[in-house]
């Protein structure tokens, strides 16, 4: 599988639109090359250079297999008319949350996951009950990396 956005390149500057300088909206993303038996996408977009360890910013679970691109700005719901789910984030919030760091450059791993279930599980869960339930049925796994720098 390979995702890109029209917004930055891989290891590219994410544009400030898409953070707490700008609109926080999330940028457009797309995918392909999803394996045979795909019922369902996870996406996870985390920093690891946070100060506290590993910042959640966006989690998106049961993304159905026939969507193969997000629009820029998906609404801030908890869950989404073809059944697309918030996760909670590391603000305790359901919807994306974009890069914000204190200081210096850090890095936005936006990574996508094709499960071979839909997840049995509530909007508002967060990344360690995501994951828990993704064991043992993920198919494929692709990622995307963008960097800011306040």
């Amino acid at each position: 599988m390979k995702i890109t956005s029209f917004a930055f390149q891989h290891e590219g500057m994410i544009p400030e639109k898409y953070t707490c300088k700008g609109q926080d909206i999330s940028p457009s993303l797309k995918w392909e090359g999803a394996p045979a038996g795909t019922k369902s996408f996870v996406m996870i977009c985390d920093d690891p250079d946070a100060p506290v360890g590993t910042w959640d910013h966006w989690l998106l679970f049961n993304i159905p297999a026939s969507v193969s691109e997000l629009n820029e700005g998906i609404p801030d719901l908890p869950e989404l008319a073809n059944g697309i789910r918030h996760g909670r984030n590391s603000w305790g919030r359901s919807d994306y949350g974009g890069p914000c760091p204190p200081s210096g450059t850090h890095r936005y791993f936006f990574k996508l996951y094709a499960l071979d279930i839909l997840l049995g599980l509530k909007p508002g869960a967060d990344k360690k009950t995501i994951l828990r339930a993704m064991e043992g049925h993920i198919l494929g796994k692709a990622e995307l990396m963008g960097k800011f720098k306040k």
